[in-house]
């Protein structure tokens, strides 16, 4: 699983989307069988959970990281679902963190297209330039 010491996790490429495993999360086993790729996010840490109760809690918590993803897909705008899971990554793991994950996790992450995400962070960019000046 997961360490749930830390702001860390996975994003887990399955063949037409991926998932995020946070801290706390199980990781392996039935969950990701049918895993492509895996993307560190944070200072990634691994620990193996030592009883029953813990691998229940993690897959508990995979399943809350799953569905707090499902709720940032459900909004119909493309452009939307790109900005509000940069916005969820920046304010946990920050801007610099955030701008070193390639576009296509994040947009396999939501179901949007790369080039998606990559305008949205163009956009915020120019934003941001705009608002110091």
């Amino acid at each position: 699983m997961v360490n749930s010491r830390r702001r860390n996790g996975l994003i887990i490429y399955k063949r037409f989307h991926a998932e995020f495993a946070g801290p706390g999360a199980a990781v392996g086993s039935f969950f990701d069988l049918d895993c492509e790729w895996i993307l560190p996010v944070g200072d990634l840490s691994l620990v193996d959970p030592k009883e029953q109760e813990d691998r229940q809690k993690a897959y508990l918590i995979r399943r809350q990281w799953i569905r707090l993803t499902q709720q940032l897909t459900d909004n119909p705008l493309p452009a939307q679902r790109a900005q509000m899971i940069l916005n969820q990554f920046e304010n946990y793991f920050g801007a610099e963190m955030v701008a070193q994950l390639p576009d296509h996790a994040f947009a396999l992450l939501v179901g949007v297209l790369p080039q998606t995400v990559y305008e949205v962070r163009q956009n915020s960019s120019s934003l941001e330039n705009k608002a110091r000046n």
